[in-house]
């Protein structure tokens, strides 16, 4: 009785060509796994600067609401002063005071107002870049999941370039700040 050869050389080929498949699916998970840290650091990031910009306008507001009011009585103020004048009366020195203590607290409040500001601005700006970084995060997470089910290297070559880009932009909303 003949003995029946069983082709291996094919069956080692396909075991090898799965196993190198395996090493490269695996480091395209510990990619995309490292990946998703830095979009989870930067979304955290690109959220704290979104509630910094809204408080510092909160805040930005509230002082030009004390301004406003500051400058309604220093209006008042003003035409008392002026109406005791016409009638030819001579105003108090302390109501001439407030006067300019209001026209003085609002110069100190519009610069504080003004620099809150700014303040939500820069926060805002800071917040755009790293809302731009988890976008391209998350777009080369995709990609290298698109890699991995149709098992084609240039896939995981682009998602790499996605968050290369997402770097750049990580790394210049922490220069930002």
């Amino acid at each position: 009785m003949e003995e029946i050869e069983v082709p291996l050389e094919q069956s080692q080929e396909h075991i090898h060509e799965h196993a190198h498949q395996g090493g490269w699916i695996g480091k395209v998970a510990l990619s995309t796994a490292m990946i998703a840290v830095i979009a989870a650091i930067s979304a955290l990031m690109a959220g704290h600067h979104s509630n910094e910009a809204l408080i510092s306008q909160i805040q930005s507001s509230d002082n030009w609401s004390h301004y406003q009011a500051k400058s309604i009585k220093s209006s008042i103020m003003s035409l008392k002063n002026d109406l005791l004048v016409e009638m030819g009366k001579t105003p108090k020195a302390q109501d001439l005071k407030k006067s300019e203590e209001y026209k003085k607290d609002q110069e100190e409040i519009s610069k504080k107002a003004t620099e809150k500001s700014e303040e939500s601005e820069h926060h805002l700006k800071a917040h755009v870049i790293l809302a731009k970084s988890v976008t391209l995060f998350q777009i080369a997470i995709a990609i290298s999941a698109i890699a991995v089910l149709t098992r084609r290297k240039s896939f995981w070559y682009v998602s790499l370039g996605f968050a290369s880009i997402g770097c750049f932009f990580f790394i210049q909303g922490w220069l930002f700040i």
